[in-house]
């Protein structure tokens, strides 16, 4: 009976349709994670973190760090998260939300202790591959645990069929970090914070094209992470490295951005054009524009995100993108380049972590693997 069982099981769970399935940024949108807002927290000051941030403002980090955001900025950014759900629900996705957690409480492991930060960001902290989803080993310590928020949701995914995969958990000791850290001047040789003494990645440094994957390098990414992911993912899967010029660099979403077969957003600031991997030879490369002016007092409070969250826009499928409404020349270069832009505001967002790609994880796509490069 015990063997009749285990087989029936195994029956069973052969027969199941994984409720995951994305295999790029672009195919039809039919299922998504957004983050939520509930209990952030400003993240510590630890190197990591502060290594990001002006010099003024990873002071006021180190003072502010692990109470809660003014609530002037909660309120402003759920209003407009609101809005974005609504929109995403009347677009026909279907939304999913994590727990809400207090991240004020003090976590840690034998090497260290941290308060949380927040589950704003669902892109950072999972990678979906076809219909796999991953835990990634984050660098960041107040964001150690940060995909518990997430388990109910994992849980039911993995009942009903998708894949389930954690990376190897850092240690996050001393060892990752190279000591007396500064971010290089131009004109200097890059160098990152992180060393190489386990492999630690964010998701959000990785963008999909089918079977082909891109990497940013980044202060929270090494190269014992992308090797990790390349490994893990096996022969059928390529990843090529975006080299970045940003002088801080952490998650590609604002640097180089599939947005359709053949057709990549790159930002000129940080993108070498005739240092693109060759496999994009035949890929039409659109240079984002210049970002509008904003508010430079919002500004200032999201320098981990910078000016160019114009590029972070969410592709609904081929032709569809919601993007910044308050970023009007990236919405008149969207639709000059074909596509239909659906203006949307998440500008308050950006101080929890960044706008639609960051807010958002994209679990099923209707479509199928395939390779776009040559």
């Amino acid at each position: 009976m015990t063997a009749e069982r285990s087989i029936m099981g195994i029956e069973a769970a052969e027969s199941l349709v994984s409720p995951v399935n994305s295999h790029n940024e672009w195919d039809p949108l039919e299922e998504v994670v957004v983050g939520r807002l509930d209990g952030a927290t400003i993240p510590s000051d630890h190197p990591v973190v502060t290594c990001n941030l002006p010099p003024w403002a990873a002071r006021i980090q180190g003072l502010a760090a692990g109470f809660r955001y003014p609530r002037v900025l909660v309120e402003r950014a759920q209003h407009e998260l609101d809005q974005f759900i609504a929109l995403l629900q009347s677009l026909g996705v279907i939304v999913r939300r994590p727990d809400p957690v207090d991240h004020r409480r003090r976590f840690g492991t034998p090497d260290w202790s941290s308060r949380g930060f927040c589950n704003t960001c669902p892109r950072d902290s999972l990678l979906v591959i076809g219909d796999e989803i991953i835990e990634t080993p984050m660098a960041w310590p107040c964001r150690y645990f940060e995909t518990h928020s997430y388990r109910p949701i994992l849980k039911d995914y993995f009942r009903r069929g998708a894949r389930w995969t954690a990376a190897p958990k850092p240690q996050l000791t001393d060892e990752l970090y190279e000591a007396d850290f500064r971010v290089p001047e131009a004109g200097e040789p890059m160098r990152y914070i992180l060393t190489e003494f386990e492999p630690v990645f964010d998701a959000a440094d990785f963008v999909r094209a089918g079977r082909d994957l891109f990497v940013t390098r980044s202060n929270v990414t090494n190269r014992m992470g992308i090797e990790w992911l390349r490994r893990h993912l096996g022969p059928g899967y390529r990843i090529h490295e975006i080299e970045s010029r940003c002088r801080a660099p952490m998650h590609i979403d604002t640097t180089f951005v599939p947005l359709s077969p053949g057709k990549v957003l790159v930002n000129p600031e940080y993108v070498d054009l005739d240092r693109l991997p060759d496999v994009l030879r035949s890929w039409e490369v659109l240079v984002a524009p210049q970002p509008d002016p904003l508010d430079e007092r919002l500004l200032k409070i999201t320098s981990m995100c910078g000016r160019w969250l114009s590029m972070n826009v969410l592709m609904v499928d081929e032709n569809r993108v919601i993007a910044e409404r308050h970023h009007t020349s990236m919405l008149r270069a969207l639709e000059s380049w074909g596509f239909e832009p659906v203006p949307c505001e998440l500008l308050h967002y950006a101080p929890f972590g960044g706008s639609f790609h960051c807010a958002t994880l994209d679990v099923r796509r209707r479509g199928a693997l395939e390779s776009y490069v040559g």
